[in-house]
This record gives C-alpha cells, structure tokens and sequence, in this order.
C-alpha cells in the first residue's frame, strides 16, 4: 500500500537513515604524540568481554597512533562540546598550519585526564569514557577501515548514566551527540519504555 508520506531516498544518503549511536571521539597516544577525532560511525559488538567497532579512514593522524599504541579511547561527547566536536572531526592533526603548530589538545585548550588501563588520553566534560585494547584484524582494517576493540576499562557521568541506563532529565547540556553529515546534528530526546504488546490475532 502506497502512503503519499513515503518516498525514495538516494542511496547515497541511505546511512543516515540508521541511528548508530552516539557520535565519539576517538583518542590515541604513541611516541610522544597524541590526537583525538570524531566518528561518527562506532557501534558495541560483544558483552562479555565488551567489543566495540569504529571506522577510521586511512587518511587519519589518530589511525596511525591507534595501529602503533595499540590501544585507543572513545569518549561520548555533548550537547556543550558539540561545537567542539563538529572542529575536532574537520581538522586533521597533522595539520600544524591550521593548529598554530600544537597539537588539538593545545590548539582547543582541552581539559584531559589519565585512563587506568591505557595511555589514550581522555577528554574532560564527556558523558562516558571506554578505554579500549586494539583486536588487531589487518584485513578489515585495510579494506574496510574497521577497527575492533575489547574495553578494558569504562567510566560514566553518573549524573546522565547509573544502573546501565541513560538519564538525561534535567541536564539538557549532557545529552549527546548524533552527527548526520555537513556540521548537522541530533540531539538525544526523550526517554520512553515499552509497554507489553499481545498479538493481534491468537
């Protein structure tokens, strides 16, 4: 049945139909250097132990610290950091010229902080921090730009996250980030749970 609100989507743009979660930004240090970006497009892949994927295209400064570390972080930004999120996913840091010749953590004058279980460092101000190990699998790393990681260790603004749920009443400046393309984001709405549902037909 046709219904007149229905219509085609170019399936170019067809990705921007799925919620994959909230946008991260992905950090790593190695050799002295350090960077964090933003991705749009991670996703949790196992329980026990915890997995979770990003895609990091070929070309980024923080791939190249992941793959030589080992070890990388994702941090859930929010709705305050969103203006800081949108530059830390559109300038490269190999970027020197554009960085003033620091790296982003100077450039931005970022507040970070230590991880107990990796050298990535973590940004202040987030909603939750993942510390992850790389699951080195060089083939989909090259063909795909997937990079897969166990968590080894996680922290959470217990102010929007306790009791392994999201709570974002009264702190609307907590609340995260979904990215769609071109500087463009979703704010995480409202919470609501299912009620049961019997069949329409027994």
């Amino acid at each position: 049945m046709n219904a007149p609100h229905r219509r085609p989507v170019d399936l170019a743009k067809a990705y921007r139909l799925l919620n994959h979660g909230p946008t991260v930004l992905v950090s790593a240090a190695a050799g002295g250097r350090r960077n964090i970006m933003a991705a749009a497009w991670a996703m949790p892949l196992d329980f026990d132990p915890p997995k979770v994927a990003v895609v990091l295209d070929k070309s980024t400064y923080t791939r190249e610290l992941l793959e030589a570390s080992g070890a990388f972080a994702l941090q859930v930004p929010v709705r305050a950091q969103l203006d800081l999120c949108n530059a830390l996913g559109s300038v490269s840091g190999r970027d020197s010229e554009a960085l003033g010749g620091v790296d982003k953590f100077d450039a931005y004058g970022l507040a970070t902080f230590a991880g107990s279980a990796t050298d990535a460092p973590l940004l202040d101000g987030c909603a939750a921090w993942l510390e992850c190990r790389l699951l080195p699998e060089p083939p989909i790393q090259q063909r795909y730009d997937l990079f897969l990681g166990e968590v080894v260790a996680a922290q959470a603004d217990a102010r929007v996250f306790s009791d392994g749920r999201w709570h974002f009443d009264g702190h609307d400046a907590l609340r995260t980030l979904h990215h769609v393309a071109g500087g463009h984001f979703l704010i995480d709405g409202d919470a609501a749970d299912a009620q049961p549902l019997a069949p329409v037909r027994r």
